[in-house]
């Protein structure tokens, strides 16, 4: 295998992690978890700028920083244009998944698959297609802060990695890595529950 064709598998298999775990991201980032509760502790209740906030964040969080950490290593060796190519193919992607997503939900449900999935292992009733519905059937201002928040965070990353690298060099791979992710997942995290909640909740 030459140098080039394995600098072309390097990509393309940076890429396939990228785009995998965005769009995965994405598609579970509608369940919102209790941070505080997860490690066992009570909720925060802190005040800020008389707001009450926890640490509720989207279950996308969870694997977020592999696509910040895939994008790092893109740019360390492939630089901003291949960072910037793969940002937008995936945002492209991941609009295209909420589009076939929103499809499904208008496909009449078999009669069968309401019966056979009528009810969960306790016994409870419930309705499986309004299951399905709820779930997968996100709204635009979710829709939309997702693929802000990825475009933004990617932008984010990038700018963050390239100015750590020049200032570390060739060296402390990990430092440009770690402090480009962190930096990046909040901002992240904050703009996608800004677009997708801020004024439902009084």
């Amino acid at each position: 295998m030459t140098p080039e064709q394995k600098r072309n598998l390097l990509f393309i298999v940076l890429a396939g992690i990228f785009i995998t775990n965005a769009v995965l991201a994405e598609i579970i980032g509608v369940k919102i978890f209790s941070a505080e509760t997860t490690v066992g502790l009570a909720p925060a209740h802190l005040n800020i700028l008389g707001f009450k906030m926890d640490f509720n964040l989207t279950a996308g969080v969870l694997i977020w920083p592999v696509v910040f950490i895939t994008t790092d290593l893109i740019n360390e060796y492939f630089g901003k244009p291949g960072v910037r190519t793969i940002s937008y193919l995936t945002a492209i992607l991941i609009a295209y998944a909420f589009i076939v997503l929103q499809f499904t939900m208008y496909l009449p449900p078999a009669d069968w698959w309401l019966e056979a999935n009528n009810e969960d292992n306790h016994g409870n009733y419930f309705n499986i297609n309004f299951a399905f519905q709820k779930i997968f059937g996100q709204g635009q201002r979710i829709i939309i802060g997702s693929l802000t928040a990825f475009l933004i965070g990617q932008l984010v990353d990038v700018f963050v990695f390239q100015k750590l690298k020049k200032m570390t060099g060739s060296r402390y791979l990990w430092l440009r890595a770690t402090g480009s992710t962190v930096v990046s997942q909040f901002i992240d995290s904050f703009v996608v529950l800004y677009i997708a909640f801020s004024g439902i909740f009084s």
